[in-house]
């Protein structure tokens, strides 16, 4: 089963995102800020995929991609967020996210893309 972390500090977003993957078949686990995400991901191999949103408490996201790639974890990471000027999904992608997809978005588009 593919295990997917929701990092969103938007409870309703979170809660929503984990329903629709859950019923996908996902093994779904949800955190709201950077410095837990990158706690739960010092296991290399904990996850099989990140969604990520940008603006988190305690570390945006840009850092916590930043800080994955330096420490050697190359888990497949999407940005989601509503940070879709031009200057920013080119920073996602420089920091290490293999994905970008700007709120608001489509369900059966990111189920594609996952």
């Amino acid at each position: 089963m593919t295990r997917v972390l929701i990092v969103e500090d938007e409870e309703h977003l979170a809660a929503g995102l984990k329903f629709n993957l859950d019923a996908e078949g996902y093994d779904v686990q949800v955190e709201d800020n950077g410095l837990a995400a990158l706690d739960r991901l010092s296991d290399v191999d904990a996850f099989d995929l990140v969604l990520l949103d940008i603006m988190l408490p305690g570390l945006d996201g840009f850092d916590v991609v930043r800080r994955l790639r330096d420490a050697g974890n190359f888990v497949p990471v999407m940005i989601l967020t509503a940070r879709g000027q031009t200057d920013d999904v080119l920073q996602g992608f420089e920091v290490g996210a293999d994905d970008y997809l700007p709120k608001p978005f489509d369900l059966t588009v990111l189920l594609a893309r996952i």
